[in-house]
C-alpha cells in the first residue's frame, strides 16, 4: 500500500514510520512494556524488553524493512514493524488496547508479508499477547525461554501465521 494512510478503527490511520517519529514511538514502546509486562515477567526480563526495543533497534528494524505506527488526533498509539516476514516490535498504547487498533496494524503488517511472496509471517509472542495473536490466526509453535541472570528468565512462544490469498 505504499506509504499511504491507511484508514483504521475510530479515525485513526496507519502510516510509515518518519525518523521525527522516533521519540514518541520509543517512549510509546517503554510506557507499553511498563504497563503490560511488569507484573507478568521478572524486572530483569522487562529490562530486556526495554533494550530489545531500543531506539537503536526501532531505526535498524526501520532501515531493514517497513516499520508503521498508527497515529489518531496527532498521537501515535501504536507501532509494528516486518523485516522480511518477521514481525518485531508491536506495541498498542494500553489506554488503546481492545480498541481495534492493534488488529488493524497486524493485518497490514500480514498485507506487506504477503506482497513481498511470503506464505507465512512470524512472531516471537509475549505471555500477555497470545491470545490476542491466537485470535488473528497465529499457531503458537514453540515455548522458549531466554535466562535473563540472577535466576530469571524471558517466557515467550514462537508463532506462525499462514497468509491465504484472501489476506491480501
Amino acid at each position: 500500500m505504499g506509504s499511504d494512510a491507511v484508514a483504521s478503527p475510530n479515525e485513526a490511520a496507519i502510516r510509515g514510520f518518519r525518523e521525527t517519529d522516533l521519540v514518541a514511538v520509543a517512549r510509546l514502546i517503554q510506557r507499553t512494556i511498563d504497563a503490560s509486562y511488569s507484573g507478568v515477567y521478572p524486572f530483569r526480563a522487562v529490562q530486556f524488553f526495554k533494550e530489545f526495543h531500543s531506539p537503536a533497534k526501532i531505526m535498524e528494524r526501520h532501515r531493514q524493512g517497513d516499520l508503521l505506527v498508527v497515529e489518531r488526533e496527532g498521537r501515535l498509539i501504536a507501532t509494528g514493524a516486518i523485516v522480511g516476514a518477521d514481525i518485531f516490535g508491536v506495541f498498542v498504547d494500553p489506554e488503546f488496547q481492545r480498541c481495534g487498533y492493534g488488529g488493524s496494524l497486524m493485518s497490514e503488517l500480514d498485507t506487506k508479508a504477503k506482497a513481498r511472496g511470503f506464505t507465512a509471517s512470524k512472531l516471537s509472542v509475549s505471555l500477555p499477547s497470545v491470545s490476542f495473536y491466537q485470535t488473528l490466526g497465529y499457531d503458537m509453535l514453540e515455548k522458549c525461554s531466554i535466562d535473563v541472570g540472577a535466576g530469571q528468565s524471558l517466557i515467550f512462544w514462537k508463532a506462525r501465521k499462514p497468509l491465504t490469498a484472501s489476506e491480501a
